[in-house]
């Protein structure tokens, strides 16, 4: 999830599908094509007799032809069908309306981009963002203030203005938390990367994390991808981390991979696609008791339309809770971007899709859990839509309440 300035994000390959050309230009297999006549002229093979024997020979491929079709059929039908019932599964799960009260418990968070640390934003910048977070429930900045490098460090040039920024957000905006949002790509899936397994790089991790908390950070936000379900070294490291931010009195944050929609769907995808995805809901859980805070990044989900997208962060929405002890703040992600490609779809993956799917299932679970709320990705794709549909879904006006 690591962004870049323009607003864009690291994409997959886009992949070209391909179209089979129509059977049109085919034989015709019920037509003979090699006797002419009645039947009882001069066969083509032989010289004599009726002509029957061509038919005959043409149509052995055309039963070939009619066989292979209903077996393509059949394999079709085997793969689509249970695809079909689940989306048709999530579209119900949309349906109904959310319950009362299941409204910001003003515990939101935003993902910044690195602009705010690097001396690109002024302090002009800082006052319009105090004046686009008034009346909202944001508590928690999310600030890119890395990456780490693949050994766990952490250069100090990447943000050479965090304590200006830190000092101007408690002046705009008293209460608000600047947490320095630190990722890296994991070698999970590609022979570069993190590597967790490794203890150097992990103690590398803390002493970036010290260092980070020491610029001034009111908290630390990791996001470490592609991480896969059952990682050891992960809560390793996460149980390390948390004892330096107990310490220290500030909060320790992940972003967190979704969860299985299907008991080890997590496992069947990683066999057919190479890439696991998701999360089991223990796995899930053992992080969640491991940190302060845990943000889902419920988008990229390749849901095709908002009802089924909506259907999916309301499953999502109740397995998170779930999992989540009441201790730790679970926070669900909203899409404040709109790329179109494989895994993404805009017009689908909308904010007010999201919000009403988060009230949906938190109203199923658990709607008095005070410790949830939403996460904003992200801050420089974001349009006045994406505000308009958060304010309007998820922090509503007290008066038409």
């Amino acid at each position: 999830m690591e962004p870049t300035e323009q607003g864009e994000r690291e994409t997959d390959g886009q992949r070209q599908d391909t179209v089979a050309p129509d059977d049109a230009g085919a034989p015709d297999a019920e037509a003979p094509h090699a006797a002419t006549g009645t039947g009882t002229g001069t066969d083509v093979d032989s010289g004599t007799g009726t002509g029957t024997g061509a038919a005959a020979t043409t149509a052995r491929p055309g039963r070939r032809l009619r066989r292979a079709r209903r077996v393509v059929l059949a394999v079709v039908l085997v793969v689509l069908l249970p695809l079909l019932v689940a989306e048709a599964a999530l579209r119900v799960n949309y349906l109904g309306d959310p319950g009362e009260g299941t409204y910001t418990r003003e515990r939101d968070a935003i993902w910044l981009g690195h602009a705010w640390v690097d001396g690109r934003k002024k302090d002009a910048d800082i006052e319009a963002l105090a004046r686009r977070l008034k009346g909202t429930g944001i508590r928690d900045l999310y600030v890119h203030a890395g990456p780490l490098e693949h050994d766990g460090t952490l250069p100090e040039s990447l943000y050479p203005r965090a304590s200006r920024l830190v000092g101007a957000v408690h002046r705009e905006l008293p209460g608000i938390r600047v947490q320095a949002w630190l990722g890296d790509v994991l070698a999970t899936e590609t022979p570069d990367g993190m590597r967790l397994e490794r203890a150097g790089t992990r103690a590398a991790v803390l002493g970036s994390t010290r260092q980070i908390l020491d610029a001034g950070f009111d908290g630390v936000h990791f996001d470490l991808e592609p991480l896969h379900s059952g990682d050891r070294h992960y809560l390793t490291l996460l149980d390390a981390l948390h004892r330096e931010t107990r310490a220290r009195g500030v909060p320790l944050s992940v972003a967190a991979h979704q969860i299985d929609p299907l008991p080890g769907f997590h496992s069947f995808w990683g066999t057919v696609a190479g890439h696991p995805k998701w999360w089991s809901q223990a796995f899930f859980g053992q992080v969640a008791r491991r940190v302060d805070q845990i943000a889902v990044m419920s988008y990229d989900t390749m849901q095709p339309l908002q009802g089924t997208y909506g259907g999916y962060v309301a499953q999502q929405t109740a397995l998170a809770l779930e999992a989540t002890p009441p201790s730790t703040d679970l926070l669900m992600g909203l899409p404040f971007y709109h790329e179109n490609r494989f895994g993404h779809w805009a017009h689908a993956e909308t904010v007010s899709a999201a919000v009403r799917g988060v009230r949906l299932g938190l109203s199923r679970t658990d709607r008095d859990r005070a410790r949830f709320g939403v996460a904003l990705y992200v801050d420089f794709a974001a349009t006045e839509e994406d505000w308009a549909a958060y304010r309007e879904g998820w922090v509503p006006d007290p008066g038409s309440l």
